[in-house]
């Protein structure tokens, strides 16, 4: 299927591995204008090689540190007329309640919940008056699926996801759509770290902490990011017009509700 999105300028956050670059890869296979971001640059020319040798389509680098208003300000300078914008970030880290101090609450909030907010601020109005705009969120399954640990993860990427759902009302009549992407347990570094995380608090082997993420997926696998950016580009599309303010949800089949 042609997406309809060749030619298209994108903007994906934290893409210089992870969740971040499958949806950069994908969108540059379709013959978008990635520009990727993160905020190593060494890391980032690794990425855009990779791209390059993997589906023959060059991106562009724009380091900076989104989490401040310097840094996503000149995310946005690079990219003025962007078409598309995946936000994305690194999570904070699991636990409880108790775990979590006064900072750690800030910081997750600047992260997940404003540095996304302040990037659809600054794109949305320029992608109305164009009548063309794809915003999507990578968030998290915890969404609508919140779990005992990851309580400060939920409570601020709901915070993202309100927010959208309100923002898409004014944007979708201009052809400007604002949707998330709930990512479950894919094979990324963040469940490397996870299963280190098991290792050290439960003292099994890294296969068996790997075997217990997984058996936790309805599907009994990890999700392959490929799928992953391969979602994220048709939200992207040409196609996806009459979709926005949805939360979709890529969990292997976990999630039990019915809506």
């Amino acid at each position: 299927m042609d997406l309809g999105i060749k030619g298209r300028k994108a903007i994906v956050c934290a893409s210089s591995k992870g969740l971040g670059y499958a949806c950069a890869r994908s969108l540059a296979r379709e013959g978008v204008i990635v520009t990727i971001n993160g905020r190593d640059s060494g890391r980032l020319e690794e990425a855009a090689a990779k791209i390059k040798a993997e589906v023959g389509a060059s991106v562009n680098i724009a380091a900076a540190d989104i989490n401040t208003q310097a840094g996503r300000d000149s995310l946005v300078a690079a990219v003025p007329d962007v078409d598309i914008l995946v936000n994305n970030n690194a999570g904070p880290s699991p636990g409880k309640l108790a775990d979590w101090s006064h900072d750690d609450w800030l910081q997750a909030v600047e992260a997940n919940m404003l540095a996304p907010i302040f990037l659809i601020k600054a794109v949305a109005p320029g992608m109305v008056e164009r009548r063309f705009g794809r915003i999507v969120n990578i968030t998290s399954a915890m969404v609508k699926s919140p779990s005992a640990t990851m309580g400060l993860s939920t409570a601020v990427r709901a915070g993202l996801t309100a927010l959208s759902k309100s923002v898409h009302q004014d944007t979708v009549r201009f052809n400007v759509t604002i949707n998330g992407l709930l990512p479950e347990r894919f094979d990324t570094d963040r469940q490397k770290f996870m299963a280190e995380r098991m290792v050290k608090n439960e003292g099994i082997t890294y296969e068996q902490a790997r075997a217990k993420i997984a058996d936790t997926i309805a599907a009994k696998r990890l999700g392959d990011p490929a799928e992953f950016g391969d979602a994220c580009a048709y939200l992207c599309s040409a196609q996806a017009s009459f979709i926005s303010g949805q939360q979709l949800q890529l969990d292997g089949g976990s999630y039990r509700g019915l809506v």
